[in-house]
């Protein structure tokens, strides 16, 4: 969810906003948005070494160097893009300064999301699936990630006088799950518009509304 931006944050690279990526070594950078690319679009375990080493331009020395292993560079992969989501709706609520505001910003942008090409679903939930292990780090990220994202709708649910914001919350991301589920499997029109129903239900329990 980008702050004012066409581009679907799954699509962009894990560098691109809030992040110093000066400060990180060129060849560091290019490895990680190689994976990021390629994780999203093929699946983590699909992916081998091998490949990640020939598409980032690296030799398998300067691989290990900065990453030692595919799980290092799997942890740090789903890492950043957990921060950049964060950096980027934290940025857009400080923006916006309107709880009302930026639900709606968000709302649209998730839409946008999902009817944009190359969607390839949610990349939290993709990554849940591929690890079955609910102790394995990339299980526990997902869930921070999930737990924040509640965390901060029922903040804005709050601000607008909803009666139950925790419930609204949890609500909204389960309605999110849903959407980029159903959009990419299915019909990302139909999936939109369903989605766009249940947030216009649970926001007509605040004051605002």
């Amino acid at each position: 969810m980008p702050i004012v931006d066409t581009h679907p944050i799954v699509q962009r690279a894990p560098w691109a906003a809030g992040t110093h990526h000066n400060s990180v070594a060129p060849a560091k950078r290019r490895i990680l948005e190689t994976a990021n690319r390629l994780f999203y679009n093929e699946g983590i375990r699909a992916v081998g070494i091998d490949r990640l080493i020939s598409e980032s331009e690296v030799t398998k020395a300067t691989f290990y160097k900065h990453y030692g292993s595919k799980d290092r560079l799997i942890v740090e992969y789903i890492s950043q893009r957990h921060s950049l989501v964060r950096e980027s709706v934290n940025e857009l609520i400080r923006e916006k300064n309107d709880p009302n505001l930026a639900l709606r910003t968000l709302i649209d942008q998730i839409v946008a999301e999902v009817v944009a090409p190359g969607f390839r679903g949610c990349a939290f939930t993709n990554a849940a699936i591929e690890f079955t292990d609910s102790r394995h780090a990339v299980r526990q990220i997902v869930s921070d990630h999930r737990e924040w994202y509640a965390e901060t709708l029922s903040d804005l649910l709050k601000e607008l006088g909803h009666p139950l914001p925790g419930d609204g919350g949890d609500e909204l991301v389960l309605a999110r799950d849903g959407v980029m589920t159903g959009g990419y499997a299915g019909d990302p029109i139909a999936a939109t518009t369903a989605f766009v129903r249940v947030v216009n239900r649970v926001l007509s329990g605040t004051a605002g509304e």
